[in-house]
C-alpha cells in the first residue's frame, strides 16, 4: 500500500477537461458484521470479503472494479481497524492516505460524514459517490450510465440518490418516492425527491409498485461534498463539528491522536436521517433510477438465488473444494471445510459448514438467523461469532 496522497491519482478516461466526472471520487463503507450470513460472515470476516456469487471476486473487491472506470484511483474506503489488513490484501491499489479506519463503528453518517469532510480539505469542488462494499450489482455497464447521469446531477447542486426500479413488492427496503422531471445535461432519467419512506407493510409496498412513483433506497448517494456537509452541519451540528476536527488533521502527523481522541464521542445515526430525508424536505435532493440487477444480500436464500455457482440436482453448492451429494434434494451448501456433506430428500435446505460451526435450516427462515447470533452474544459464546 502506498502513502502518496490524492493529488497525484489517476483520473477517470472518460472525462473532458471540464466534466464533473474529473471532480469525482468514489467512496466504499465496508462496514456491518452481516448477522444474517452468520456463521459464514463474522465480526473478524464480515460479508464483504466474502465471495458470495461464486464469481471468484469478494463483494469488495468488485465494487472497487465496478467504480474503476468511472474514478480510476480516486477512491476513499472506509472500514474497521480490524480489517485493515483484510481490505489492503484485497485492494493493493489503496493509498494509505485513502483508507479511513474506524476504531469501533459508529454507523453511516459517521462513516460517510468523514469521508466528505476530508475530501472538503483536499478539494472543496469534489463530488462524492458512496456505495457500499456488500452488494450484488450487474450489469456494470448499467451501473455505470446511472452514475455519470447522478454525477451530472450533483454537479447541479443535488445530493443524488441511485434508486432501484422495484422487481417486486418487497418490504425489507426503505422507498423512495420520484417526484418532478429535472432538466440536467447528461441526466434525462433525474427526477426530485418528494420523500424517504421506512419498509413498509406487503400491502402498503405493493401500492408503492403499482403507482410508479417509488423505488427501493439502495443507500447509494452522490453529491457535492460541500453541500453534504452544508446539510450535516446543520441537523447534526455535534457530528458535523467532531468530523471536522478529524478532517482538518488527517492529512497532518496529528491524525491518529486526532482521531483516537474525537471518534469515540461522536454519535450514532444513519446518513438518510443525518443527512438524506433533511435535504430531501428541503428540496436538495434528486433520485436517478437504476435499471440494473441488485441485491443486497441479506440472507442465504439471497445467496442462493443469486448464484452462478456449480448446481448438484437442485442444489447450490458454494465453497472451494466443497464435497457435496445429494439425491432428491434442494438448497443451498455453503461449505468451508473438506467435511462430505450428503443431502438425501430434502427440500429447501440450507446448510453452512465452517471449521467451528453448523448451520441448519430452510430457505423459509433464512431471515431468522439474527436471532441465534444474538443468543450465542447473550449466552456468551462469542469465540464464534
Amino acid at each position: 500500500m502506498t502513502t502518496d496522497n490524492m493529488a497525484s491519482h489517476d483520473s477517470p478516461q472518460d472525462a473532458a477537461a471540464d466534466s464533473p466526472l474529473r471532480r469525482f471520487i468514489a467512496v466504499i463503507p465496508a462496514g456491518g458484521v452481516g448477522t444474517r450470513l452468520w456463521p459464514l460472515s463474522r465480526a473478524a470476516a464480515p460479508k464483504f470479503l466474502h465471495d458470495l456469487t461464486g464469481s471468484g471476486s469478494t463483494l469488495l473487491r468488485a465494487t472497487y472494479d465496478r467504480l474503476e472506470p468511472l474514478a480510476g484511483s480516486r477512491v476513499l474506503v472506509v472500514t474497521g481497524t480490524a480489517h485493515r489488513e483484510a481490505v489492503c490484501r484485497q485492494l493493493p491499489e489503496v493509498r494509505e492516505a485513502d483508507l479511513v479506519l474506524e476504531s469501533e463503528p459508529k454507523d453511516s453518517g459517521a462513516a460517510i460524514g468523514l469521508a466528505a469532510a476530508i475530501l472538503f480539505e483536499r478539494d472543496p469542488e469534489t463530488i462524492m459517490g458512496s456505495f457500499a462494499a456488500d452488494q450484488v450489482i450487474s450489469p456494470d455497464a448499467l451501473f455505470q450510465d446511472a452514475v455519470r447521469e447522478a454525477i451530472h446531477t450533483a454537479a447541479a447542486g443535488k445530493i443524488v440518490t441511485i434508486g432501484i426500479k422495484p422487481t417486486h413488492p418487497s418490504t425489507g427496503f426503505g422507498y423512495i418516492r420520484a417526484g418532478d422531471k429535472l432538466s440536467v445535461p447528461g441526466a434525462p432519467s433525474a427526477h426530485t425527491v418528494v420523500e424517504f419512506v421506512e419498509k413498509p407493510s406487503e400491502e402498503v409496498a405493493q401500492q408503492y409498485v403499482d403507482s410508479g412513483e417509488y423505488v427501493w433506497n439502495a443507500g447509494m448517494f452522490v453529491a457535492p461534498v460541500s453541500l453534504m456537509l452544508k446539510h450535516l452541519e446543520a441537523n447534526q451540528p455535534e457530528l458535523f463539528a467532531g468530523l471536522q476536527e478529524i478532517a482538518k488533521a488527517w492529512d497532518t502527523p496529528l491524525r491518529d491522536e486526532v482521531t483516537s481522541r474525537v471518534w469515540p464521542t461522536l454519535p450514532k445515526i444513519a446518513i438518510d436521517y443525518a443527512v438524506a430525508e433533511p435535504a430531501a424536505a428541503a428540496g436538495d435532493v434528486a433520485v436517478v433510477p437504476g435499471t440494473f440487477r441488485w441485491d443486497d444480500v441479506g440472507d442465504f436464500a439471497s445467496v442462493g438465488r443469486l448464484n452462478s455457482a456449480k448446481e448438484v440436482d437442485d442444489v447450490t453448492v458454494i465453497g472451494e473444494g466443497a464435497r457435496v451429494f445429494t439425491e432428491n434434494s434442494s438448497g443451498v451448501v455453503v461449505s468451508d471445510t473438506k467435511r462430505v456433506i450428503a443431502l438425501i430428500g430434502i427440500e429447501d435446505v440450507v446448510i453452512v459448514d465452517t471449521p467451528d460451526a453448523l448451520l441448519v435450516m430452510t430457505k423459509a427462515h433464512s431471515q431468522r438467523v439474527k436471532a441465534a447470533v444474538d443468543a450465542l452474544k447473550a449466552s456468551g459464546d462469542t469465540d464464534v461469532l
